[in-house]
């Protein structure tokens, strides 16, 4: 029998944090993680007839009058690959471009794309730094809960204003401060205890050994941010806010009971 070596565990105070949930991320596809399971053929073909809904958050769908006339749009989906949202949007007649952190997740979209005759474009890279995109270019910026994958919340701000045109609207998904503040192991008992300080990081707050697993395992690592940052620096940085809609687990977890986990908002960039 032939001994294998155990993997070792990465450093925390090491850890690149773009690149390891790029690879976390990669790994979520071969899992099937829920948002990496791409459409199907009779969802696109609805939504080429204008029957569609997509979601920021787990189970509300956003409200279609959010979306204004997506005929023609520039629509930037961004941090939502998958193959999910980006071709729904795309079948319901908007010019895509999907911009993500995880080559596996935009490899989703491409094979929507392809399989149902979608023009799609997609584009690695940080949710923060956009860079590659140009300014005052899209009509809409639909941004799932992805935020909890990156440090710091502000710098997707200030790029989505500046990526939209003037008038141009930011759909954004969030997880609201307390939700990442409770106890995992009360949490599994269904009980909700909150104990961890906000912002929450799980490279400072999860458990010594439960965060040694996670790393080895290769899970996407989570981050928490304060509604301050979430809401106020979407303000700061020049958004009017038009729209709020609370969500959460759609019943299949504790916290249901409690509160909204979850709040997805719609802002304006004025004219």
């Amino acid at each position: 029998m032939v001994d294998h070596p155990t993997p070792a565990t990465p450093d925390p105070r090491r850890i690149d944090v773009r690149a390891f949930n790029r690879d976390a991320w990669d790994a979520e596809v071969t899992r099937g993680n829920r948002w990496t399971l791409p459409v199907d053929a009779d969802t696109v073909a609805r939504a080429r007839r204008g029957e569609w809904s997509i979601v920021l958050t787990p189970s509300r769908p956003v409200p279609r009058e959010w979306f204004g006339d997506l005929v023609g749009a520039r629509v930037l989906a961004l941090a939502s690959g998958g193959g999910q949202q980006g071709p729904i949007l795309a079948a319901a007649g908007a010019r895509v471009t999907v911009y993500d952190n995880s080559p596996a997740q935009l490899a989703r979209d491409r094979e929507v794309a392809v399989r149902e005759g979608l023009a799609i474009e997609t584009l690695e890279g940080d949710m923060r730094d956009l860079r590659a995109l140009p300014d005052d270019f899209f009509d809409l910026v639909f941004h799932p809960c992805s935020t909890t994958f990156v440090t710091d919340v502000r710098p997707v701000w200030r790029e989505c204003f500046r990526v939209l045109r003037p008038g141009g609207a930011l759909l954004a998904g969030i997880v609201q401060t307390f939700a990442m503040c409770v106890d995992e192991e009360a949490e599994e008992r269904g009980e909700i205890r909150l104990v961890h300080p906000a912002p929450y990081s799980d490279l400072t707050c999860r458990p010594a050994a439960r965060l040694a697993a996670q790393l080895r395992d290769g899970e996407p690592l989570a981050f928490g941010h304060t509604m301050e940052d979430l809401v106020g620096g979407q303000l700061d940085v020049g958004f009017l806010l038009a729209g709020w809609m609370d969500d959460g687990w759609g019943g299949s977890h504790p916290i249901d009971r409690i509160a909204p986990a979850f709040v997805a908002t719609r802002a304006i960039k004025p004219r």
